[in-house]
């Protein structure tokens, strides 16, 4: 480390490197945490975690015990063994106790993406609350017609304060917090409901939704109908060329076009001679050929064949996208993930290693914040695979039952994970408290 530091202050490493690697050094070291421990109120299986995106610092819960509640996870409320172990109490709990309550398990619990002062929770009991957490009142109330799988919100979004909402029925809908109605409804999905729903991160206005039906489609709430359906049978290798190679390749083939274009003209001239001087013919293929680019051009939530591609075998239980909104990572009930170019619509055919999920409820994934890991709850552990071989990097190992959620901070480079074991574990980077080799070639020729 002070190798780095010192080519960083003379000016060897850039500041944004020296800055990634150091984060991807944390990251490499992250192992369960032996000097920070989150005390769970909870008494039944942790569903749903999400850290604040405004601060980094509160930490939001919900579990099927209908509870849910939020930790400071930078201010310790406690200190133990001598003051090397730091208690992080909720700040405050809603449970059953609560006038508000929700009646069964809370599946989703997310915050307010540009304040902490509002957080949101979906339940089997058919009701999204809004909630106050200056209060801990519910400010709003929205009625679905089926228990609440999963719900999100944009980060992007400075139109709209609208909440997606996936649902055991086949609609997904989108609530409004500024009218309190329903905004939207997106009909799509065939069977047994919705489980999971992304917001872009590259546009406020596109929403990824997971169905029990295996698809995964692609909304513009503007308009009308789905404009994509991914086909796991659509494939390309690998991640598409960066933006300066494409435009290179583009300028060549544009080149090469207008070099052939005075021989390519006088092919056209001969064609127009051999055709005996009949225009009509020519005028017709042209139309022909122009309603052909028109059905190319249909809208492909609207085409028989592609509205039923399927993306899975089973249900899409997990959907994440990677932080620069290129890609699009899911995961489902046959037990596969995938890697989506979300530009093209094409599997990546990135082999990911085997693995077990759970297939009878969503599962919470997360990426890292350059998006070259992505953390997936596979039973009782939780792995981490590099997001362009598949192969598994890491296996965080701690929890006794099933792992149902994983937040990865970006703010600290911690991951805490939720599992029906009641836990939060916190996986820290690891700290080193030896001397570095760097550091006594800093000291004084008096120093002792």
């Amino acid at each position: 480390m002070w190798r780095e530091i010192e080519k960083r202050e003379s000016g060897g490493i850039r500041p944004r490197s020296f800055a990634n690697r150091v984060k991807s050094s944390r990251v490499a070291s992250l192992h369960l945490s032996n000097h920070k421990d989150i005390v769970s109120p909870h008494k039944g299986s942790v569903n749903s975690l999400q850290v604040d995106l405004t601060e980094g610092r509160y930490l939001l819960s919900g579990a099927s015990d209908a509870s849910a509640a939020v930790y400071d996870v930078q201010q310790p409320q406690k200190l133990e063994g001598g003051g090397l172990i730091a208690k992080h109490k909720p700040i405050f709990v809603v449970d059953k106790q609560h006038e508000h309550r929700h009646k069964y398990a809370i599946s989703s619990a997310i915050w307010y993406p540009i304040d902490t002062g509002l957080f949101v929770t979906g339940s089997y009991d058919h009701y999204i609350k809004v909630w106050d957490t200056n209060s801990t009142q519910v400010v709003m109330n929205f009625k679905m017609p089926g228990k609440v799988y999963s719900t999100s919100m944009s980060s992007l979004a400075t139109s709209h304060m609208l909440i997606a909402a996936g649902t055991e029925d086949v609609q997904v809908r989108l609530c409004d917090i500024a009218s309190g109605a329903f905004a939207h409804t997106l009909s799509g999905h065939r069977a047994d409901g919705v489980m999971t729903v992304q917001w872009s991160n590259s546009s406020e206005y596109v929403l990824v939704t997971g169905g029990c039906d295996g698809a995964i489609r692609f909304w513009d709430i503007r308009r009308a109908g789905c404009f994509r359906v991914l086909d796991q049978s659509h494939s390309q290798l690998g991640r598409r060329p960066p933006l300066l190679e494409r435009s290179a390749m583009t300028k060549g083939s544009t080149s090469r076009s207008l070099s052939g274009g005075q021989n390519t003209s006088k092919a056209a001239a001969v064609s127009r001679k051999s055709s005996h001087g009949n225009g009509s013919k020519h005028s017709n293929s042209n139309r022909i050929s122009a309603k052909g680019a028109i059905k190319q051009r249909l809208h492909p939530g609207m085409l028989s064949g592609q509205d039923r591609a399927t993306a899975h075998y089973g249900a899409v239980t997990g959907l994440k996208i990677s932080e620069d909104g290129m890609y699009l990572f899911s995961a489902g009930s046959d037990s596969r993930l995938r890697l989506w170019d979300i530009e093209s619509g094409c599997n990546t055919l990135v082999n990911f290693e085997t693995v077990r999920l759970q297939t009878n409820k969503p599962i919470q994934l997360s990426v890292s914040e350059d998006s070259a890991l992505v953390f997936v709850p596979c039973m009782t552990v939780v792995k981490a695979f590099d997001f362009w071989s598949g192969k598994t990097c890491f296996t965080f190992r701690g929890h006794y039952e099933y792992v149902n959620c994983c937040c990865y901070s970006a703010q600290d480079q911690e991951l805490y994970t939720g599992g029906n074991d009641r836990q939060i574990l916190v996986w820290s980077p690891f700290i080193s408290y030896e001397a570095d080799e760097g550091t006594t070639r800093n000291e004084d020729s008096w120093s002792d």
